[in-house]
């Protein structure tokens, strides 16, 4: 897997803080998306750029690989799906190698003199759940993870890791759109039941539009 993850670098679209640098948020896309066409849907829905004063916001792009769901079509994916369900077993493979992928970001910023506990991670539809699966299994020391418009399958292992585990976990902000007809709103509520479950807390927010 550590080789796996040394042959694949991520394009890195940043947000540089406005003034000095002390910690970092890590924004995952959805499915066939990019780290810089999600800066630019953020920018049209808020008028703004998502930007802080001490925070650098780093929006990370997936790379290229044959999505399953699209019968095999290449797209900036984080992992792939055997289908968009939460009722089938997870590609955990495809999952796993993304995690150390996205470990080598996180270590970057560590390096670069950032806590662990100062950075936050999450991201949109498949973007929230890579977060969760990165979060939860990998690195639970991290500040915080969001999740917006996500889901777990039902027999995730981010839940089999919760399970094993008596410690202290990130928080989660997760929030879903009733009108959502292709990440079902049931499926999100679901997900935050489990991990709520099994020792997450935070807040969860819904909202009547669609995506």
């Amino acid at each position: 897997m550590a080789a796996a993850s040394r042959s694949v670098l991520l394009q890195r679209c940043i947000v540089a803080p406005a003034g000095r640098h002390s910690a970092s948020l890590i924004f995952l896309h959805g499915s066939g998306d990019s780290g810089q066409g999600l800066r630019n849907w953020i920018k049209q829905v808020s008028h703004q750029d998502l930007a802080f004063q001490h925070i650098k916001v780093i929006y990370p792009t997936a790379p290229s690989r044959p999505y399953t769901p699209m019968k095999g079509t290449m797209s900036n994916v984080w992992f792939d799906r055997f289908k968009i369900s939460d009722d089938c077993p997870e590609h955990l493979e495809s999952i796993d190698v993304m995690c150390q992928v996205l470990t080598d970001l996180i270590n970057d910023e560590v390096k670069s003199g950032i806590k662990k506990n100062r950075i936050l991670i999450g991201g949109f539809s498949m973007g929230g759940c890579m977060a969760m699966h990165l979060a939860y299994r990998n690195h639970q020391d991290v500040a915080g993870v969001f999740a917006l418009s996500s889901f777990l399958n039902k027999t995730s292992a981010v839940y089999q890791a919760l399970q094993k585990t008596d410690g202290i976990l990130p928080e989660l902000f997760q929030c879903h759109g009733t009108a959502d007809e292709l990440v079902l709103h049931s499926w999100g509520e679901e997900t935050n039941l489990m991990l709520t479950s099994l020792g997450t807390y935070g807040m969860q927010l819904t909202a009547e539009f669609e995506e």
